[in-house]
């Protein structure tokens, strides 16, 4: 996907339909002169809603409708005839969507499966006709209710990835040209550092055609978490993974420190980070020679089960997946 077309963030005011008013009116016919109160309910306001729809990768098509305006329901009528509804206007956004309170941050709801709606403002109510307030001592009701008010609110859309892997690592780690041999996804690759600008997923197949979908988002910084670099825009996407896949370069001056860099980075983030499965890449290990792996295997992370891979040279990439997959299908197992 293009930098410019992901838009993982909207803004947009929303007005739900008013509903109708219901109808003062008596049945008048040739020989009925005085015929009782027949005025029929008014119809309902359109709702806004929320659609989850698994096709769409970005908030785009939001990003410059900026007003979303549901149909008002209309009046009601003589014969007990209710007025009609307005129409519902439906927002399809990507999995992943949660909608927010902009004043307070708070979360409204969230989109996370295919064809799951919400009902994000509800359309007023119609009014009821005169015909529902005859009595017996009240036969010719001059009185009809008029319709609830629709609801109007500035709304936050949130984009967070769903994705099984989420590639966790410096600038120029590996993570782009990683995602591009296992999958079909195709980001831009540089030698130079934040050549990843926006996150990009990819399908990675696996055996007897099975799958999985990985993540990989901009480089993260030691500060990210207060804001330095682009890490703390992107951050975010990282929540949504099952797995966090850390990936050091094998020329790292330090391994275990840029490692544990990561890690503090995501926990000054969320600390809910650290409940999530890790796994760590060791990558380019198609420039060390033996005594320099040696080297490396002696000053590795503990408590971090460990692979090593080459994306040039595609070396240790089954091994990879294997441990990823394993993995996966405890997470999917405990949950």
């Amino acid at each position: 996907m293009a930098s410019s077309n992901f838009i993982d963030y909207v803004k947009i005011n929303c007005r739900s339909g008013a509903g109708g008013a219901g109808s003062r009116h008596f049945r008048r016919e040739k020989h009925v002169p005085k015929g009782g109160p027949d005025g029929g309910d008014g119809g309902r306001g359109g709702h806004i809603i929320l659609r989850g729809n698994s096709q769409l990768w970005t908030l785009l098509h939001l990003k410059y409708r900026k007003h979303v305006k549901a149909e008002d329901g209309t009046g009601g009528d003589g014969g007990r005839r209710t007025g009609q509804q307005g129409e519902d206007v439906i927002l399809d956004v990507p999995l992943g969507t949660i909608v927010r309170d902009p004043e307070t941050g708070e979360k409204i709801s969230e989109i996370t499966e295919e064809g799951q709606e919400v009902i994000l403002f509800p359309g007023g109510r119609g009014g009821l006709g005169n015909a529902h307030f005859k009595t017996s001592t009240l036969q010719a009701p001059q009185y009809a209710q008029p319709g609830e008010s629709g609801q109007e609110a500035w709304v936050v859309l949130e984009l967070k990835l769903l994705a099984d892997v989420g590639l966790v690592g410096f600038p120029n780690a590996g993570k782009s040209t990683l995602l591009s041999v296992l999958s079909a996804a195709r980001p831009e690759i540089a030698d130079y550092p934040f050549t990843t600008l926006v996150p990009n997923l990819g399908v990675v197949a696996y055996r007897d055609y099975k799958s999985f979908v990985m993540a990989d988002i901009p480089g993260i910084i030691e500060g990210a978490s207060q804001g330095k670099g682009l890490g703390l825009r992107f951050l975010r996407h990282i929540e949504r993974n099952s797995i966090l896949l850390f990936m050091v370069a094998a020329n790292s001056e330090d391994v275990k420190q840029e490692y544990n860099t990561l890690l503090n980075e995501l926990r000054a983030y969320n600390p809910e980070l650290m409940d999530k499965k890790r796994l760590l890449a060791i990558t380019k290990m198609d420039l060390l020679d033996e005594t320099g792996l040696a080297d490396l295997r002696a000053n590795l992370p503990k408590k971090v089960p460990v692979t090593f891979i080459s994306s040039v040279t595609q070396t240790g990439l089954d091994v990879l997946k294997d441990m990823i997959w394993q993995n996966l299908t405890e997470t999917i197992d405990v949950s």
